[in-house]
């Protein structure tokens, strides 16, 4: 028999027919209760959460997502403005760091010379390594109050026209919340990004320059096309990132109570709301409204996270099919 008729035999021979080896089972036992484990550790969080939130469910039902009262003397609890200071300084910070991401990404993967690309990556990530307390201090003392003695009044000069752009009454609001979730998100966005325009094959990128296309052209036609995908994944990733962000909000978002248009006004934030009030519960309904904010949370960052799956599953399913 020749060396490619036993080669083929080889191959063809199907997996279940191997005979069982006790380090293959081991590995497969192993693996397997690891994925399990956190299925299960996933599934009990949940559970904690609901039971612990169980009196304010039953109490305020699934109005408590549009009411936006949080009174504790009263016992009225509503979620809608901790979702609404979530939902503006995570969506606007993605909005700002998304073209900063993919900007840093295309230069590290496409444009840098090599002496530069290893040092900036390396500050990027580090970036990411930064604890959100320390960032959340330095934007207190230093990016707060120069938001609002340069950036702030300028914005409003030009937009105010737009309720969006009104006056800020401080240096802790939304604005710098979305600010600050941007420079948390940023170096997320740009490395997964970067390793997602690194994978592009090169003969695509070869091939559009062949035909005299420009550089911007081949970035725009190729890279960013076959991309666009893993692109909306490492958006969505971020986001979800910027979703459970508690330390860093608490410091700089102004802890407001109420729903504004003015992104200058003071807000407030799932995770933020929790990191403050959980430890001080005066009444078993705060504390089980408290959970309740927590399942939200919890159900909004699974939710980006699924998305984000759904999304990486197509497009590879797309580039299998082509």
């Amino acid at each position: 028999m020749s060396t490619l008729e036993t080669t083929t035999e080889i191959t063809r021979r199907p997996f279940s027919g191997r005979r069982v080896r006790f380090g293959d089972l081991i590995l497969q036992v192993v693996a397997g209760a690891a994925a399990l484990g956190v299925v299960v550790l996933v599934g009990l969080i949940a559970y904690k959460l609901i039971d612990g939130a169980r009196l304010s469910i039953s109490t305020f039902g699934l109005g408590f997502l549009v009411h936006e009262t949080w009174d504790i003397t009263a016992g009225h609890f509503g979620a809608a403005n901790f979702i609404y200071g979530t939902a503006v300084t995570g969506l606007g910070a993605l909005l700002i760091a998304t073209p900063l991401a993919l900007g840093i990404a295309l230069y590290l993967s496409e444009l840098a010379p090599g002496w530069v690309r290893g040092p900036v990556t390396a500050l990027v990530e580090t970036l990411a390594a930064i604890p959100s307390v320390i960032v959340g201090f330095w934007a207190l003392y230093v990016l707060a109050p120069f938001l609002v003695s340069d950036v702030d009044p300028a914005l409003h000069s030009v937009l105010g026209f737009i309720p969006l752009f009104g006056t800020a009454t401080q240096g802790s609001n939304l604005f710098t919340g979305m600010i600050v979730l941007t420079i948390m998100i940023l170096p997320i966005v740009a490395s997964v990004s970067r390793e997602i325009f690194l994978g592009v094959p090169p003969e695509l990128k070869e091939g559009a320059l062949g035909l005299g296309t420009t550089r911007w052209e081949m970035v725009r036609g190729v890279v960013l096309s076959y991309s666009r995908g893993g692109i909306a994944a490492a958006m969505i990733l971020g986001l979800g990132r910027a979703i459970g962000e508690a330390i860093a909000m608490l410091l700089v978002i102004g802890g407001g109570s109420s729903i504004s248009a003015n992104l200058f006004q003071p807000g407030n934030s799932l995770a933020a709301t929790i990191a403050t009030e959980f430890q001080g519960a005066q009444t078993s309904l705060e504390l089980a409204s408290l959970f309740y904010l927590a399942a939200v949370l919890l159900a909004f960052s699974l939710a980006v996270n699924l998305l984000a799956q759904v999304i990486i599953r197509r497009t590879t399913r797309r580039r299998g099919g082509a």
